[in-house]
Protein backbone atom coordinates (compact mmCIF):
# COMPACT_ATOMS: atom_id res chain seq x y z
CA UNK A 1 0.00 0.00 0.00
CA UNK A 2 1.03 3.61 -0.47
CA UNK A 3 -0.21 7.08 0.44
CA UNK A 4 -2.27 9.36 -1.81
CA UNK A 5 -4.41 12.47 -1.52
CA UNK A 6 -7.86 11.21 -2.51
CA UNK A 7 -10.74 13.54 -3.38
CA UNK A 8 -14.24 12.11 -2.96
CA UNK A 9 -17.73 13.49 -3.61
CA UNK A 10 -20.92 12.58 -1.76
CA UNK A 11 -24.52 12.35 -2.95
CA UNK A 12 -24.98 16.09 -2.36
CA UNK A 13 -21.99 16.77 -4.64
CA UNK A 14 -19.86 18.01 -1.78
CA UNK A 15 -16.19 17.12 -2.14
CA UNK A 16 -13.62 16.25 0.50
CA UNK A 17 -9.87 15.63 0.25
CA UNK A 18 -7.91 13.42 2.63
CA UNK A 19 -4.70 11.39 2.72
CA UNK A 20 -5.46 7.68 2.38
CA UNK A 21 -3.61 4.40 1.87
CA UNK A 22 -4.44 2.70 -1.44
CA UNK A 23 -3.39 -0.42 -3.32
CA UNK A 24 -1.40 -0.58 -6.56
CA UNK A 25 -4.26 -2.25 -8.39
CA UNK A 26 -6.45 0.82 -7.72
CA UNK A 27 -4.34 2.92 -10.08
CA UNK A 28 -5.78 3.61 -13.56
CA UNK A 29 -4.49 1.85 -16.67
CA UNK A 30 -1.12 2.71 -18.19
CA UNK A 31 2.03 1.04 -19.45
CA UNK A 32 4.55 2.74 -17.14
CA UNK A 33 4.45 2.80 -13.33
CA UNK A 34 6.42 5.57 -11.63
CA UNK A 35 7.52 5.88 -8.01
CA UNK A 36 6.59 9.52 -7.57
CA UNK A 37 9.10 11.60 -5.62
CA UNK A 38 7.83 15.16 -6.07
CA UNK A 39 4.82 17.03 -7.40
CA UNK A 40 3.73 20.67 -7.27
CA UNK A 41 0.72 22.86 -6.51
CA UNK A 42 -0.85 24.63 -9.49
CA UNK A 43 -4.05 26.62 -9.95
CA UNK A 44 -5.74 23.62 -11.58
CA UNK A 45 -4.84 21.51 -8.54
CA UNK A 46 -6.65 24.03 -6.37
CA UNK A 47 -9.73 23.67 -8.54
CA UNK A 48 -9.57 19.86 -8.32
CA UNK A 49 -9.13 19.87 -4.54
CA UNK A 50 -11.65 22.64 -3.90
CA UNK A 51 -15.23 22.23 -2.67
CA UNK A 52 -16.73 22.52 -6.14
CA UNK A 53 -14.60 19.76 -7.62
CA UNK A 54 -13.60 22.01 -10.50
CA UNK A 55 -12.17 20.02 -13.38
CA UNK A 56 -12.82 16.54 -11.99
CA UNK A 57 -15.48 14.40 -13.65
CA UNK A 58 -15.12 11.03 -11.88
CA UNK A 59 -14.56 10.23 -8.22
CA UNK A 60 -12.65 9.10 -6.27
CA UNK A 61 -9.81 11.11 -7.77
CA UNK A 62 -6.12 11.79 -7.13
CA UNK A 63 -5.13 15.35 -8.21
CA UNK A 64 -1.66 16.60 -9.12
CA UNK A 65 -1.16 17.81 -12.71
CA UNK A 66 2.57 17.04 -12.80
CA UNK A 67 5.17 14.85 -11.12
CA UNK A 68 8.75 13.62 -11.29
CA UNK A 69 10.09 10.30 -10.15
CA UNK A 70 11.70 6.97 -11.02
CA UNK A 71 10.32 4.31 -13.34
CA UNK A 72 9.32 1.28 -11.28
CA UNK A 73 7.79 -0.90 -14.03
CA UNK A 74 7.54 -0.43 -17.79
CA UNK A 75 5.92 -2.19 -20.73
CA UNK A 76 7.41 0.36 -23.15
CA UNK A 77 10.97 -0.08 -24.42
CA UNK A 78 11.63 3.69 -24.26
CA UNK A 79 11.74 3.51 -20.46
CA UNK A 80 13.47 1.03 -18.20
CA UNK A 81 13.33 0.51 -14.46
CA UNK A 82 15.40 3.18 -12.72
CA UNK A 83 14.96 5.91 -15.36
CA UNK A 84 14.21 9.39 -14.05
CA UNK A 85 11.15 10.91 -15.73
CA UNK A 86 8.91 13.97 -15.58
CA UNK A 87 5.28 14.36 -16.59
CA UNK A 88 3.29 17.51 -17.26
CA UNK A 89 -0.09 17.90 -18.92
CA UNK A 90 -2.19 15.31 -20.73
CA UNK A 91 -5.04 15.94 -18.25
CA UNK A 92 -3.17 14.03 -15.57
CA UNK A 93 -4.63 15.10 -12.23
CA UNK A 94 -7.90 16.00 -13.99
CA UNK A 95 -9.30 13.07 -15.98
CA UNK A 96 -6.47 10.65 -15.06
CA UNK A 97 -5.09 10.15 -11.55
CA UNK A 98 -2.09 12.38 -11.02
CA UNK A 99 0.94 13.19 -8.92
CA UNK A 100 -0.48 13.44 -5.39
CA UNK A 101 0.29 9.79 -4.73
CA UNK A 102 3.49 7.89 -4.04
CA UNK A 103 2.92 5.88 -7.21
CA UNK A 104 1.40 6.71 -10.60
CA UNK A 105 0.54 4.61 -13.65
CA UNK A 106 0.45 6.49 -16.98
CA UNK A 107 0.87 6.21 -20.73
CA UNK A 108 4.53 6.26 -21.78
CA UNK A 109 3.77 8.91 -24.41
CA UNK A 110 3.00 11.40 -21.64
CA UNK A 111 6.45 11.12 -20.05
CA UNK A 112 9.72 12.84 -20.88
CA UNK A 113 13.15 11.59 -19.75
CA UNK A 114 14.60 13.98 -17.22
CA UNK A 115 17.81 15.72 -18.41
CA UNK A 116 20.83 14.33 -16.58
CA UNK A 117 21.66 17.70 -15.03
CA UNK A 118 18.26 18.02 -13.31
CA UNK A 119 17.13 16.24 -10.15
CA UNK A 120 13.50 15.22 -9.65
CA UNK A 121 13.23 17.93 -6.98
CA UNK A 122 14.50 20.59 -9.38
CA UNK A 123 12.15 19.32 -12.08
CA UNK A 124 9.16 19.95 -9.85
CA UNK A 125 10.54 23.28 -8.68
CA UNK A 126 10.12 24.05 -12.39
CA UNK A 127 6.99 21.94 -12.96
CA UNK A 128 4.16 22.71 -15.35
CA UNK A 129 4.43 26.42 -14.58
CA UNK A 130 8.12 26.49 -15.46
CA UNK A 131 7.61 24.39 -18.58
CA UNK A 132 4.91 26.82 -19.69
CA UNK A 133 7.23 29.76 -19.00
CA UNK A 134 9.96 28.20 -21.13
CA UNK A 135 7.53 27.44 -23.96
CA UNK A 136 6.47 31.10 -23.82
CA UNK A 137 10.06 32.35 -24.01
CA UNK A 138 10.81 29.95 -26.88
CA UNK A 139 7.74 31.22 -28.77
CA UNK A 140 8.78 34.85 -28.27
CA UNK A 141 12.29 34.09 -29.55
CA UNK A 142 10.89 32.21 -32.53
CA UNK A 143 9.02 35.44 -33.37
CA UNK A 144 12.03 37.74 -33.15
CA UNK A 145 12.55 38.58 -29.48
CA UNK A 146 16.23 37.61 -29.59
CA UNK A 147 16.83 40.46 -32.06
CA UNK A 148 15.80 42.98 -29.37
CA UNK A 149 18.67 42.15 -27.01
CA UNK A 150 20.56 45.28 -26.07
CA UNK A 151 17.56 47.57 -26.52
CA UNK A 152 16.27 49.78 -23.74
CA UNK A 153 12.79 48.23 -23.90
CA UNK A 154 12.29 45.42 -21.36
CA UNK A 155 10.19 42.30 -21.72
CA UNK A 156 7.06 42.61 -19.59
CA UNK A 157 5.99 39.70 -17.36
CA UNK A 158 2.48 39.94 -15.88
CA UNK A 159 1.46 37.95 -12.81
CA UNK A 160 5.18 37.86 -12.11
CA UNK A 161 5.01 36.63 -8.50
CA UNK A 162 3.14 33.46 -9.50
CA UNK A 163 4.67 30.21 -10.68
CA UNK A 164 4.80 30.95 -14.42
CA UNK A 165 5.76 34.58 -13.92
CA UNK A 166 8.55 33.77 -11.46
CA UNK A 167 10.22 31.27 -13.78
CA UNK A 168 9.70 33.46 -16.87
CA UNK A 169 11.35 36.38 -15.07
CA UNK A 170 14.28 34.18 -14.08
CA UNK A 171 14.75 32.67 -17.56
CA UNK A 172 14.51 35.98 -19.42
CA UNK A 173 16.97 37.69 -17.08
CA UNK A 174 19.42 34.80 -17.34
CA UNK A 175 19.25 34.98 -21.15
CA UNK A 176 20.23 38.65 -21.04
CA UNK A 177 16.89 40.40 -21.51
CA UNK A 178 15.75 43.35 -19.44
CA UNK A 179 12.65 42.38 -17.48
CA UNK A 180 9.78 44.46 -16.10
CA UNK A 181 7.71 42.46 -13.62
CA UNK A 182 4.05 43.27 -12.94
CA UNK A 183 2.67 42.45 -9.50
CA UNK A 184 -0.29 43.43 -7.37
CA UNK A 185 1.64 42.61 -4.19
CA UNK A 186 4.24 45.26 -3.30
CA UNK A 187 5.79 42.94 -0.72
CA UNK A 188 7.05 40.69 -3.55
CA UNK A 189 9.25 43.41 -5.08
CA UNK A 190 12.47 42.19 -3.43
CA UNK A 191 11.68 38.61 -4.42
CA UNK A 192 11.17 39.58 -8.08
CA UNK A 193 14.31 41.71 -8.07
CA UNK A 194 16.26 38.69 -6.78
CA UNK A 195 15.01 36.71 -9.79
CA UNK A 196 16.37 39.33 -12.19
CA UNK A 197 13.58 41.87 -12.66
CA UNK A 198 15.08 45.30 -13.36
CA UNK A 199 11.77 47.12 -12.98
CA UNK A 200 8.72 46.49 -10.80
CA UNK A 201 5.38 47.64 -12.26
CA UNK A 202 2.31 47.99 -10.04
CA UNK A 203 -0.65 46.00 -11.33
CA UNK A 204 -2.98 48.99 -11.11
CA UNK A 205 -0.68 51.00 -13.38
CA UNK A 206 -0.73 48.43 -16.18
CA UNK A 207 -4.39 47.56 -15.65
CA UNK A 208 -5.68 51.12 -15.87
CA UNK A 209 -8.64 51.45 -18.23
CA UNK A 210 -8.00 53.42 -21.42
CA UNK A 211 -9.90 53.97 -24.64
CA UNK A 212 -6.72 54.47 -26.65
CA UNK A 213 -5.93 51.41 -28.80
CA UNK A 214 -2.28 52.47 -29.12
CA UNK A 215 0.05 53.99 -26.54
CA UNK A 216 3.76 54.73 -26.35
CA UNK A 217 5.80 51.69 -27.40
CA UNK A 218 7.19 50.42 -24.10
CA UNK A 219 7.79 46.65 -24.21
CA UNK A 220 10.00 44.45 -26.40
CA UNK A 221 7.63 41.54 -25.74
CA UNK A 222 5.45 40.12 -23.01
CA UNK A 223 4.81 36.88 -21.15
CA UNK A 224 1.22 37.35 -20.01
CA UNK A 225 -0.05 35.11 -17.22
CA UNK A 226 -3.18 37.16 -16.53
CA UNK A 227 -5.23 37.82 -19.68
CA UNK A 228 -8.41 39.89 -19.75
CA UNK A 229 -8.22 43.67 -19.54
CA UNK A 230 -4.52 43.64 -18.68
CA UNK A 231 -3.65 41.77 -21.87
CA UNK A 232 -5.74 44.25 -23.89
CA UNK A 233 -3.80 47.15 -22.37
CA UNK A 234 -0.42 45.53 -22.99
CA UNK A 235 -1.19 44.97 -26.69
CA UNK A 236 -1.32 48.72 -27.24
CA UNK A 237 2.05 49.25 -25.54
CA UNK A 238 4.15 46.69 -27.42
CA UNK A 239 6.88 47.78 -29.79
CA UNK A 240 6.35 47.36 -33.53
CA UNK A 241 6.54 43.72 -34.64
CA UNK A 242 6.83 42.34 -31.12
CA UNK A 243 4.81 39.55 -29.53
CA UNK A 244 2.95 38.58 -26.40
CA UNK A 245 2.91 34.95 -25.28
CA UNK A 246 -0.43 34.53 -23.50
CA UNK A 247 -0.74 31.63 -21.08
CA UNK A 248 -3.23 32.60 -18.38
CA UNK A 249 -6.89 33.43 -17.89
CA UNK A 250 -6.83 34.65 -14.30
CA UNK A 251 -8.11 38.03 -15.50
CA UNK A 252 -10.86 36.48 -17.59
CA UNK A 253 -11.29 34.93 -21.02
CA UNK A 254 -12.72 38.05 -22.67
CA UNK A 255 -10.31 40.27 -24.60
CA UNK A 256 -11.66 43.85 -24.81
CA UNK A 257 -9.05 44.86 -27.38
CA UNK A 258 -8.97 46.66 -30.72
CA UNK A 259 -7.52 45.14 -33.89
CA UNK A 260 -5.38 48.26 -34.35
CA UNK A 261 -2.26 46.94 -32.52
CA UNK A 262 -2.31 43.91 -34.81
CA UNK A 263 -2.72 45.97 -37.99
CA UNK A 264 -0.70 49.13 -37.35
CA UNK A 265 2.05 47.68 -35.16
CA UNK A 266 2.19 44.12 -36.45
CA UNK A 267 1.79 42.72 -32.94
CA UNK A 268 1.64 38.92 -32.60
CA UNK A 269 -0.61 37.20 -30.06
CA UNK A 270 0.84 33.75 -29.30
CA UNK A 271 -1.26 31.27 -27.35
CA UNK A 272 0.74 28.89 -25.13
CA UNK A 273 -0.90 25.69 -23.90
CA UNK A 274 1.35 23.17 -22.17
CA UNK A 275 -1.29 20.48 -21.74
CA UNK A 276 -0.87 18.44 -24.92
CA UNK A 277 2.44 19.60 -26.34
CA UNK A 278 4.10 17.18 -28.78
CA UNK A 279 6.89 15.07 -27.30
CA UNK A 280 9.57 16.92 -29.30
CA UNK A 281 8.47 20.31 -27.91
CA UNK A 282 8.41 19.05 -24.33
CA UNK A 283 11.82 17.40 -24.70
CA UNK A 284 13.37 20.57 -26.17
CA UNK A 285 11.78 22.75 -23.51
CA UNK A 286 13.16 20.58 -20.69
CA UNK A 287 16.59 20.63 -22.31
CA UNK A 288 16.40 24.43 -22.50
CA UNK A 289 15.31 24.57 -18.86
CA UNK A 290 18.35 22.52 -17.87
CA UNK A 291 20.67 24.90 -19.74
CA UNK A 292 18.98 28.32 -19.36
CA UNK A 293 17.41 28.37 -15.89
CA UNK A 294 19.89 29.12 -13.08
CA UNK A 295 19.24 26.59 -10.34
CA UNK A 296 20.54 28.84 -7.56
CA UNK A 297 17.74 31.31 -8.29
CA UNK A 298 15.27 28.48 -8.64
CA UNK A 299 15.88 27.54 -5.02
CA UNK A 300 14.60 30.95 -3.87
CA UNK A 301 11.18 30.24 -5.42
CA UNK A 302 10.52 27.00 -3.54
CA UNK A 303 8.08 26.39 -0.71
CA UNK A 304 8.17 22.79 0.60
CA UNK A 305 4.96 20.88 1.29
CA UNK A 306 3.67 17.41 2.15
CA UNK A 307 0.53 15.50 1.21
CA UNK A 308 -1.08 16.62 4.47
CA UNK A 309 -0.57 20.28 3.53
CA UNK A 310 -2.42 20.02 0.21
CA UNK A 311 -6.05 20.66 1.22
CA UNK A 312 -5.10 24.03 2.74
CA UNK A 313 -2.73 24.90 -0.10
CA UNK A 314 -5.45 24.15 -2.65
CA UNK A 315 -7.53 26.92 -1.07
CA UNK A 316 -4.60 29.33 -0.83
CA UNK A 317 -3.62 29.13 -4.49
CA UNK A 318 -7.20 29.89 -5.58
CA UNK A 319 -7.04 33.05 -3.46
CA UNK A 320 -3.76 34.16 -5.06
CA UNK A 321 -1.87 33.71 -1.79
CA UNK A 322 0.88 31.39 -3.06
CA UNK A 323 4.24 32.88 -4.08
CA UNK A 324 6.68 31.07 -6.36
CA UNK A 325 6.68 27.28 -6.55
CA UNK A 326 5.28 24.84 -4.00
CA UNK A 327 7.11 21.50 -4.21
CA UNK A 328 5.35 18.53 -2.64
CA UNK A 329 7.58 15.79 -1.22
CA UNK A 330 5.60 12.56 -1.60
CA UNK A 331 7.83 10.71 0.84
CA UNK A 332 7.89 13.24 3.65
Amino acid sequence: MFKALVVTRDADKKTAASVESIELDQLPEGNVTVAVEYSTVNYKDGLCIGPGGGLVREYPHVPGIDFAGTVEASEDNRYKVGDKVVLTGWRVGESHWGGYAQKARVNADWLVPLPDSLTTHQAMAVGTAGLTAMLAVMALEDHGLKDSKGSDAPVLVTGAAGGVGSVATCILSNLGYKVAAVTGRPETADYLTSLGAGEIVAREDINETTKRPLETEAWAGCVDAVGGAMLARVLGQLKYGSSVAAIGLAGGADLPASVIPFILRGVNLLGIDSVMQPYENRLLAWQRIASDLPMDKLETMIQPATLEDLPALGKSILKGQVKGRVVVDLNA
